[in-house]
């Protein structure tokens, strides 16, 4: 591995990783020799599981509750992370949420809250961390995307906008700064077997050609992949089975 790939030693910032793929890329990462920032809205319990799994790993670890829907939630946040980790290197905005509406119950709180975390998040975190990644001309940022963002999905019309607006922010991102050693690209998993989509065998069966959901430890696969490739931006690759291509 060349050492333009080469993540050890990266200080990483993984956003809602409490639990599900955020967890299972925060792990991956520490395999892979980088020191991880966890963050999480709530769930602190269960932050500090993970960050206790990636010390196990031999890596260094913190949790840092942070809204990261509010500046000044994030602006703290990435301080904090400077004075324990040093500055973040990699970034995975994971955070997200999945309000099931549907067109006559979808609410104009419901559709704010879920562009707040799931996009505007994405914006505010890329933000924070750039100054760091452009002056020393290498950085990853990844977006955990979904499916919905170009199909119909089966969690609501705001989901959809919201994924499909990350994935537009991830394009513009890689467009402006690839010059300067920075890549930018999503990752968009389709029924991914976690608490936000229970499935049940049978159910991935019918729906699935591979015969079963995703993982999340494969999303987490997928997405070091696209960290350790210098030539990779400004890309969504997507995880779903054989349900759709591109």
């Amino acid at each position: 591995m060349s050492d333009a790939q080469d993540l050890r030693g990266r200080v990483c910032l993984v956003t809602g990783a409490s639990r599900g793929i955020g967890r299972a890329i925060a792990l991956a990462l520490a395999g892979a020799g980088c020191d991880v920032a966890i963050n999480c809205r709530s769930r602190i319990d269960e932050a500090e599981r993970v960050a206790a799994d990636v010390t196990a790993l031999g890596r260094r670890a913190i949790v840092v509750q942070a809204d990261v829907a509010q500046a000044s939630a994030v602006a703290a946040m990435i301080a904090e992370i400077n004075n324990a980790l040093g500055p973040t290197d990699i970034l995975i905005n994971n955070a997200g949420i999945g309000l099931h509406r549907g067109i006559d119950d979808l609410t104009e709180a419901d559709f704010d809250e879920t562009i707040a975390v799931n996009l505007k998040s994405a914006f505010l975190c890329t933000q924070a961390v750039l100054p760091h990644m452009r002056a020393q001309k290498w950085g990853r940022i990844v977006s955990i995307s979904s499916g919905a963002a170009r199909g119909a999905g089966s969690i609501g019309l705001h989901y959809n906008a919201s994924k499909a607006g990350m994935e537009g922010l991830t394009r513009g991102y890689a467009a402006r700064l690839a010059k300067e050693g920075i890549t930018v690209n999503a990752v968009a998993p389709s029924l991914i077997e976690t608490e936000m989509m229970p499935l049940t065998a049978a159910n991935a069966a019918a729906r699935i050609p591979v015969g079963r959901a995703g993982q999340s430890e494969e999303v987490a696969q997928a997405t070091l992949m696209v960290l350790g490739n210098a030539y990779i931006t400004g890309q969504t690759i997507h995880l779903n089975g054989g349900m759709s291509f591109n």
